[in-house]
């Protein structure tokens, strides 16, 4: 891909209870979340705790169709997705599709005000993989 990985961007972990897993990584760890969104239109609901130079984004279901419930079904809890920092979601899916590679999602609107695309596991040898390209005021 000739769109340049600038970093990873976070880690996701899949929990059915945001509130309780966000009071782990709080009061355990001692790591503050940043950030909570709701993202109706994807029906989940997302918190960011900064670690280093990368984060780890906590997501929930707010129903049962929402994109994590079958990943919480089937597997329970965990980590759901590894996601890259690229500089143009849009140009790095195009260059991928380009190559054959299978896309889960093409770009749409992310949490954060970013723009994301999901790289299909059965692509990347079993781990779905984000491009997330943050908003100008964020890079």
């Amino acid at each position: 891909m000739k769109t340049p990985v600038e970093g990873v961007d976070h880690i996701a972990i899949a929990t059915p209870n945001l509130d309780e897993s966000l009071a782990f990584w709080e009061r355990a760890l001692g790591i503050r979340c940043e950030h909570v969104e709701e993202l109706p239109e994807r029906g989940i609901k997302v918190a960011m705790l900064p670690v280093g130079g990368t984060r780890i984004e906590l997501v929930a279901p707010l129903r049962a169709d929402s994109e994590v419930s079958a990943f919480l079904d089937k597997r329970g809890g965990g980590i759901h997705h590894l996601a890259l920092r690229v500089a143009d979601v849009d140009a790095g899916t195009a260059e991928l599709k380009a190559e054959g590679v299978r896309m889960a999602q093409d770009p749409a609107p992310g949490a954060h005000g970013c723009r994301v695309a999901f790289v299909h596991p059965k692509a990347t040898g079993g781990v779905l993989l984000e491009l997330s390209t943050p908003p100008v005021g964020r890079r």
